[in-house]
């Protein structure tokens, strides 16, 4: 019976190593092609309490992303004004970002409000990604009062809204 050398034995490992190397790449899933961000949610909120109306999403960043960089949403704004541009930076210190408006108003049951999802670098000179995305709320915002009902960090009632009864 030959032995084995130690030569033949560091051959044939670095064979394998290549062979298993090769493999492995060509099956690879490769990220190139992913998107940056995943959407996990969104819609509209209703704080009848504070008298607001606001939507948003939520997303996850999936595909690395530099420090910095800038994620964008623009919201078609329910009243028909200007759209609501709302933006942040992407850290080190978390991955899930939620970007909503500002209090909005007209909100119409059932009607589809677009918003586009942007990542820039972080000079906001080259777009890395976009999306597009329609929120439809299941209710009209007349159900929320103009003015806050409660105060405070107690709920105290809105001194505004007069003495109930």
């Amino acid at each position: 019976m030959k032995m084995l050398s130690l030569k033949s034995i560091v051959l044939g490992a670095l064979t394998l190593c290549a062979v298993l190397f090769a493999f492995g790449w060509y099956w690879r899933d490769d990220p190139a092609g992913d998107p940056y961000l995943k959407i996990l949610g969104g819609g509209f909120m209703f704080n009848y309490r504070q008298g607001e109306v606001f939507y948003g999403f939520t997303a996850q960043v999936v595909r690395p992303l530099a420090s910095g960089s800038i994620i964008e949403a623009t919201f078609e704004d329910p009243a028909g004004g200007a759209p609501l541009v709302v933006s942040e930076r992407v850290s080190t210190m978390t991955d899930r970002y939620a970007l909503r408006t500002p209090p909005v108003r007209g909100v119409e049951a059932k009607k589809p409000y677009h918003v586009a999802i942007r990542v820039y670098d972080r000079e906001k000179k080259t777009l890395l990604w976009n999306a597009e995305q329609t929120y439809a709320s299941q209710i009209s915002d007349r159900v929320v009062p103009d003015k806050p009902l409660t105060i405070g960090p107690g709920y105290h009632r809105n001194p505004d809204l007069g003495q109930p009864g």
